[in-house]
């Protein structure tokens, strides 16, 4: 079967994206609950983390996400001890978003069956996690649901997730409201698919593609399990060490579902984006995208295609944005700019993908 599509595979972005909209005046509406009261809200549910104004100049800032589907091939494989090093990133990426120092996260494990053991490695990633990004975890739940949680292996299923909270200074809030044409953007590798498209992923390669995830694949240089697998970089470090040397910063976007769409949340109206210097995808982007006969429209929608974060700036920064995160082992470079029209452009030597806000 070719042409798949993330929607084919289960997931259905433009469904997702109506639900939020339509769940979005509801939680809305509970904002005025705390009018008046200690903990007004700056923003809420729209941007990569909620701020909640605590007094003395400073925000809380709050996020929750968790590991996805990613949880089914760490089944498989038999391996639990990278998946937290994921949940963490998905966390604290998404809160330096709004130019948050992320402090603590608080875990939340569902188990099909109480696995000591499992349950140790899966702490032990996020405790590896917590290290990479400077944070502390500060809590968490663990429950046994047999009735709920079902897995890849019997016996074998459990979730991930967590919340996490950071602080920032209110003056030195990043919304995007500053994003202006010619702004440069700063793309940063990312390790592989990250935790976002599995769904996708494991139905081409696991169901259409034959493999599982013990086949070793020499464009991959490893197993596909080992692949998938990857953890998620963690971008807090040298996101925190640009900030406090004080270098202009217009817009931060941690690269997850959606892939660059997730770019238009920032963007001020009537602007949008044009990425014109896209890095060579990894090869599990070749790979799932010749065996699943996917679109570059789809593929550059779903995945981070070898990007899993940017950081829009003025074009005078560019230097000093890309050798912060080099001296910290990340590979950045300018991948486009801003532009005077509201969607994401991708050009790609065969084709250019338009993206609507």
């Amino acid at each position: 079967m070719a042409g798949w599509s993330y929607s084919k595979a289960g997931v259905d972005l433009d469904k997702i994206k109506r639900a939020h909209k339509a769940i979005a005046s509801l939680i809305e509406s509970t904002y005025k609950f705390r009018e008046g009261l200690f903990g007004r809200i700056i923003k809420g549910a729209g941007h990569y983390a909620a701020l909640i104004d605590i007094g003395g100049g400073k925000a809380l800032a709050l996020h929750a996400d968790g590991v996805g589907t990613k949880v089914l091939v760490a089944q498989l494989m038999g391996k639990y001890d990278t998946v937290g090093i994921d949940c963490v990133a998905m966390n604290v990426n998404d809160l330096i978003c709004v130019g948050a120092e992320p402090i603590a996260l608080i875990d939340y494990l569902a188990m099909e069956r109480s696995d000591e053991e499992m349950a140790a490695e899966i702490i032990k990633g996020l405790a590896k996690g917590a290290e990479m990004a400077g944070i502390a975890i500060i809590g968490g739940e663990t429950a046994v649901m047999p009735d709920v949680i079902k897995g890849a292996v019997e016996g074998k299923g459990f979730d991930l997730a967590g919340l996490s909270i950071g602080v920032v200074d209110l003056d030195k809030l990043i919304l995007g409201d500053e994003i202006q044409p010619r702004d440069i953007i700063i793309g940063v590798r990312s390790s592989g698919i990250h935790s976002n498209g599995l769904t996708l992923a494991r139905r081409v390669l696991l169901e259409h593609g034959g493999f599982t995830v013990q086949s070793y694949v020499d464009e991959l240089g490893c197993t596909v399990g080992e692949e998938l697998l990857k953890p998620t970089l963690i971008y807090v470090k040298p996101i925190l060490e640009i900030l406090k040397k004080n270098i202009e910063i217009h817009g931060l976007a941690h690269i997850t579902g959606g892939s660059f769409t997730k770019l238009m949340r920032l963007a001020p109206p009537g602007l949008g984006f044009k990425l014109d210097n896209m890095p060579e995808p990894h090869p599990i982007f070749k790979l799932i995208q010749r065996l699943g006969g996917i679109s570059n429209w789809e593929m550059y929608r779903t995945f981070n295609m070898g990007v899993g974060f940017c950081v829009i700036a003025p074009s005078h920064e560019a230097d000093n944005i890309v050798k912060t995160f080099e001296s910290h082992g990340y590979e950045a470079q300018q991948i486009g700019m801003v532009i005077d029209k509201p969607r994401v452009e991708i050009v790609l030597q065969e084709e250019t993908l338009i993206y609507q806000a």
